[in-house]
């Protein structure tokens, strides 16, 4: 479905259709990252990694992370960096933002963290808006 709107209203378009697509319901605000967050079980994985395809087509795990662009790989970096068990995954860049996903496993093999937030120029409007998006408001 084509929308109108400017890029920033399509691709948070995007994140609404993968919202909607996320297998758990939840989402709270990540004060220390700016990102929304839900956790999950490990058995909804094949869910969770449908419905990431619907805005974030490109995934980086550590062997990958250094063949990733250079604004995946500050912020990468800004959150500790990708660990063995993690991932990354981006949106396309539209304009001046990208969506960015960070899987994040517990290490007890049972739960795994998802947070979603934006890389580029992001301004207090941008993350106001996906936290409401997420309704994980602060």
């Amino acid at each position: 479905m084509q929308i109108g709107g400017s890029a920033t209203d399509q691709m948070f378009f995007s994140l609404e259709q993968f919202r909607k697509a996320w297998p758990k319901q939840g989402w709270s605000w990540d004060y220390r990252f700016s990102m929304v967050a839900s956790s999950f079980h490990v058995d909804l994985i094949p869910d969770a990694e449908r419905a990431l395809l619907l805005a974030f087509p490109e995934s980086y795990d550590p062997k990958g992370f250094a063949r990733a662009p250079e604004h995946i790989r500050e912020l990468g970096e800004s959150v500790g960096g990708i660990r063995a068990d993690q991932r990354m995954f981006a949106g396309p860049a539209v304009g001046r933002l990208v969506p960015i996903g960070l899987w994040w496993p517990w290490g007890d093999e049972i739960t795994i963290s998802l947070r979603v937030g934006l890389a580029g120029y992001v301004g207090e409007h941008d993350l106001r808006r996906l936290q409401m998006n997420f309704n994980a408001l602060g």
